[in-house]
């Protein structure tokens, strides 16, 4: 299957572009860079892990995309908290995020 149709690739593509255009307009490098790219590493490493041909490599790529979904969301509490993310937004986005990371652990688990 090609990962482009797997609905784990095509949420969290969605929700990096979200996330790339809600934090645009921050002035602060550091935090906006930190969080476009665990935002950008979770499809590229899905991406990645499905066009690998051995299922422990697979898992790992996975695995890390899944790593990267925790960065994220980690980074959302912290932008909430400090005022660069709208509540609301900020709430979506980890509520998203923890999705993601049991679609990817589901995913990991189905691969034998």
């Amino acid at each position: 299957m090609s990962f482009e149709k797997l609905a784990v690739w095509q949420r969290s593509s969605r929700l990096c572009v979200d996330i790339y255009k809600t934090t645009s307009h921050l002035r602060d490098f550091g935090f906006k860079d930190q969080i476009t790219r665990s935002a950008l590493s979770i499809p590229s490493n899905i991406s990645e892990g499905m066009e690998r041909t051995s299922q422990k490599e697979r898992k790992y790529f996975l695995s890390v995309a899944r790593g990267s979904a925790a960065e994220a969301r980690t980074q959302a509490y912290i932008g909430i908290e400090i005022g660069y993310i709208n509540k609301d937004k900020g709430l979506s986005w980890i509520a998203e995020l923890k999705e993601l990371s049991s679609m990817l652990q589901g995913l990991i688990n189905s691969i034998r």
